[in-house]
């Protein structure tokens, strides 16, 4: 019995074409012709099948076995109607094998691609999980990687950071991330010419998913300005990540050597007076003007609480009105102790500090007002 020469013609195309083995396919072809084999009726409990590559002749050759699996006795017996079961089997094993390929195909492109940024289209969106249609692939978001309260709709085409690519029986898994910090590092890199070549560098960043960033930038080179060539010409830079991003607010400040210098631009846009360093325990006290104080906590402590995580320290912010009743040293006018009218013990100053943690999570005390 023979392979029909078309099969054999359209397999070396396949071949060509899809980068399968032509042997590869036989190899597989074969052993599922054994299977189909074993269920004919009459059929050995042990056979083996070849196909000649060259003529395409398929034989089978039932065998017998010894204790130790050894083979005894083998005869050819190849069925008369082999040829349409062999036909079918051929059809299914080259589709099984095509998508077997295609699959290891994709895995070798996003393999080790983590970290990378990778665009897809909306495919399907449910609580539990978005599939974004990569072209050559899928990928999955899953509802804890999404952007709070962002929403998106079949058809929409957006950015996400490649987390894991998982080699699973079904094919390849690759998951996805819209709500990791390294996103927004990635758009920001695609914006800015300046960090692909390596002249400014992203120190560190700090992220709260569909609120705020904080990205510490410093340059290589000191004529160029790294917050300025982050942000763009009239922020259109920043801007184009702003927007990939739903409106999620991103602030771009300069890394400094000195801490205390760097947790004064971390704290921005509030102006800080005075900000004090205990390398020792990581704590910053920082003095602010009472009327930057709720500029400088921001919102819910957001401001305060992205600079901490952006610098590592703990960060203890008070306004220079407490700072001021806290150190005013009491009046001493002399006068004879007899003569000194009695007078009431000052009420002590409560000092209303705000701290918060580089690994805080729950929002901090907040005056009455906050800034944005």
């Amino acid at each position: 019995m023979k392979i029909d020469t078309q099969v054999m013609d359209a397999l070396e195309i396949l071949g060509r074409e899809r980068g399968v083995s032509v042997d590869a396919i036989l190899d597989a072809l074969a052993n599922a012709l054994v299977s189909a084999y074993k269920r004919s009726p009459g059929a050995a409990e042990e056979a083996r099948v070849t196909i000649d590559p060259e003529e395409g002749d398929i034989i089978v050759y039932a065998q017998e076995l010894d204790e130790d699996g050894n083979v005894t006795r083998e005869w050819e017996d190849t069925p008369e109607d082999f040829g349409r079961i062999a036909a079918q089997t051929a059809k299914q094993v080259i589709q099984q094998r095509l998508r077997d390929v295609k699959r290891e195909q994709v895995y070798d492109v996003y393999a080790g691609r983590e970290g990378d940024l990778i665009t897809g289209i909306v495919q399907q969106v449910d609580g539990r999980f978005t599939i974004l249609d990569l072209g050559d692939a899928e990928a999955i978001l899953p509802g804890s990687e999404r952007i709070p309260y962002e929403r998106l709709e079949r058809g929409n085409r957006v950015k996400a950071l490649i987390l894991e690519v998982r080699n699973e029986t079904k094919g390849p898994q690759i998951v996805v991330s819209r709500s990791h910090p390294d996103l927004v590092r990635r758009l920001l890199e695609l914006e800015v010419p300046e960090l692909a070549d390596g002249t400014v560098e992203i120190v560190a960043i700090a992220r709260e998913p569909g609120h705020r960033t904080k990205i510490a930038v410093v340059s290589h080179d000191p004529n160029v300005d790294p917050k300025g060539a982050c942000v763009g010409a009239r922020g259109s830079r920043v801007r184009q990540v702003v927007n990939e991003l739903r409106g999620e607010k991103v602030d771009v400040v300069q890394w400094r050597e000195n801490v205390g210098q760097f947790i004064a631009e971390a704290l921005g846009p509030a102006k800080v007076k005075e900000v004090k360093v205990d390398e020792a325990n990581k704590v910053a006290d920082v003095v602010v003007s009472e009327h930057q104080l709720s500029l400088a906590i921001g919102k819910e402590g957001q401001n305060a609480r992205l600079a901490a995580r952006l610098s590592g320290y703990k960060v203890d912010i008070r306004s220079d009105h407490v700072v001021e009743a806290v150190e005013e040293p009491p009046a001493s006018e002399e006068a004879p102790a007899e003569e000194a009218p009695a007078e009431a013990a000052p009420e002590e100053v409560e000092p209303v500090t705000v701290g918060v943690g580089p690994d805080a999570d729950a929002p901090a005390e907040t005056s009455d007002e906050s800034g944005d």
